[in-house]
């Protein structure tokens, strides 16, 4: 069997390099730097797990992030599990988003390594519900 993989989408960043948890915790890792590298991944090779950032954008005129452009292709791979990080004073906007798509758990900033630990590894995979982890 081989190991479950994780896109770590890394747009800004400000937390900590979690590359050895997701290892260590049985997953390959690829690492993007923008959005459109990640899409294409995607569609190349899906993953199992994403792990990505919330970034509100107020000069998107159709969205508020790039996100939304990641859920609009992993909607149609249900199984891929979408952990989201953002940060606090953007709640407001990703409810938006939340109201309308699920995801395995959402993480604000700073998160520890042990939070992404119980968000990786805490909750059933055949869940959808999201959590909340601050």
């Amino acid at each position: 069997m081989s190991a479950r993989r994780l896109l770590a989408i890394i747009e800004l960043g400000g937390y900590p390099d979690f590359t050895p948890l997701y290892r260590e915790l049985g997953f390959s890792v690829e690492i993007c730097t923008s959005m459109r590298k990640a899409l294409i991944s995607i569609k190349r090779q899906p993953p199992d797990v994403i792990v990505c950032e919330f970034n509100f954008q107020s000069d998107f005129r159709d969205r508020t992030s790039s996100l939304e452009s990641m859920i609009a292709l992993v909607q149609r791979n249900p199984e891929i599990q979408t952990l989201v990080i953002m940060e606090p004073e953007h709640r407001v906007q990703f409810g938006r988003i939340r109201e309308r798509y699920a995801f395995r758990a959402t993480l604000e900033l700073p998160v520890t390594e042990t939070q992404m630990r119980q968000a990786l590894g805490g909750e059933s995979e055949a869940s959808s519900q999201s959590e909340n982890i601050r």
